[in-house]
């Protein structure tokens, strides 16, 4: 970076220059080859929670796949509407992923089973989801449960290499931007200028990011389209600066 004036080298060895990035690279979420995941995806099958979902299912028994705290918060969110809601974890106990505070609100959540040491083996149905076949760790036993649908959080992977090293992330890699640059304490070596981000400016000024690749947003389309018109908005305040 020279000045206010920003580099990005391309693969072949060409260089962009400009005062201001938008970086909307997306993320990839890692899909899982169990039987009946790829034939029932949107038929009962999601990855990921969004609040429609959550009331096309209210009163049924959900199933909630993942130990970390996507997963926790999404069990969560179904508690208050679905009649039960399981999770099913490989790990041996939630803290190990996932944050206490979370941990303590799924214990004490009446309507919140977990299965640890567990996982799916197939989803079956005919026109949709209508049993889970999941295995104990453990005992190597196999079950099946009714199931009005089930739901995934599982390690998603933010396209954020082209700017590892340069700005502040996550341990997954999202990109912190706005206040949470600050998440760590302290502002960042940086983040050279007086002044506080705007709103999805990452930890280097002037560079933003919109989209899934960002830290702690909401990962639907229509989320993502927000944030790229309001990123549009924020460079053009941040050039007027420049």
């Amino acid at each position: 970076m020279e000045d206010t004036v920003k580099v990005v080298t391309l693969s072949s060895g060409s260089e962009l220059r400009s005062h201001a990035i938008l970086l909307a690279t997306g993320m990839t979420v890692r899909r899982l080859g169990m039987p009946g995941y790829d034939k029932f995806e949107g038929a009962g099958v999601y990855y990921g929670a969004a609040p429609s979902e959550v009331a096309t299912y209210a009163g049924g028994h959900v199933y909630v796949v993942g130990g970390a705290n996507s997963a926790g918060q999404g069990a969560m969110m179904f508690s208050r509407f679905a009649d039960r809601v399981t999770m099913i974890v490989r790990g041996q106990h939630l803290e190990a992923k996932m944050s206490r505070y979370l941990v303590d609100h799924i214990k004490g959540q009446a309507n919140i089973d977990v299965l640890l040491n567990t996982q799916v083996e197939e989803v079956v149905g005919a026109e949709r989801v209508e049993a889970i076949r999941h295995r104990d760790l453990t005992t190597n036993e196999l079950s099946e449960s009714l199931a009005s649908a089930i739901f995934i959080f599982v390690v998603a992977v933010p396209h954020s290499s082209v700017v590892e090293g340069t700005v502040a992330m996550n341990d997954q890699g999202f990109i912190y931007t706005g206040p949470d640059i600050f998440l760590n304490g302290g502002k960042p070596d940086s983040w050279n200028v007086e002044r506080q981000p705007l709103p999805l400016e990452m930890s280097v000024p002037g560079i933003f990011a919109a989209g899934d690749v960002c830290h702690g947003v909401v990962r639907r389309v229509a989320s993502a389209v927000g944030q790229g018109s309001v990123a549009i908005s924020m460079v053009h305040k941040y050039l007027e600066t420049v």
